[in-house]
């Protein structure tokens, strides 16, 4: 069995798999077993969790696009910019485990594989040294940079990260000003 079966079979066990990303490791789950993710970090309830998609497609299963969603994703998925629509932050990253999980099983909720305030993890051993997550599959180390978080209705650039607030909004056609 492979790295990516296990983490297939343990998704739909519900339970929280390691991920490389292009931006840092993370940790996902299934949406319904989200707190499993709040748990594992230690993270605030009151901060919302992103969700990977695998393409466009699936986002739009999830949320309506707007016309500054359309050209967002257009430009920059798969890649390092989290698009948040009513209230759901949905990426696709530009790489192929989230991608082909999401595929296997649907949307993930997500995180930075790390205790919440700490650095995120850059490698698959770091991901093994947290308590609560099952399987880690190993990509080699990732990048470091976060994405670029940026919120559509009204247009505010929420994370400046690998993406520069200029080129999203210049693509959006706002302005978070």
């Amino acid at each position: 069995m492979s790295q990516l079966d296990d983490a297939v079979a343990a998704l739909r066990r519900g339970e929280v798999v390691g991920i490389p990303t292009d931006t840092v490791y993370g940790i996902v789950t299934l949406p319904a077993f989200s707190d499993r993710l709040y748990e594992v970090k230690g993270r605030p309830r009151s901060l919302e969790l992103p969700t990977l998609v695998a393409d466009v497609a699936q986002a739009r299963t999830l949320v309506a696009f707007t016309s500054a969603t359309e050209r967002l994703a257009e430009r920059f998925w798969p890649g390092k910019l989290t698009i948040v629509v009513g209230g759901v932050g949905l990426r696709v990253p530009d790489h192929e485990v989230p991608r082909k999980l999401c595929r296997a099983v649907g949307p993930l909720a997500s995180t930075s594989a790390n205790p919440h305030g700490a650095p995120p993890c850059a490698t698959a051993d770091e991901v093994r040294a947290l308590t609560g997550v099952s399987v880690v599959v190993d990509g080699g180390p990732c990048d470091g940079a976060a994405s670029t978080v940026v919120a559509v209705d009204p247009f505010r650039v929420i994370r400046e990260g690998a993406i520069a607030a200029a080129e999203v909004e210049t693509c959006s056609g706002s302005s978070s000003r």
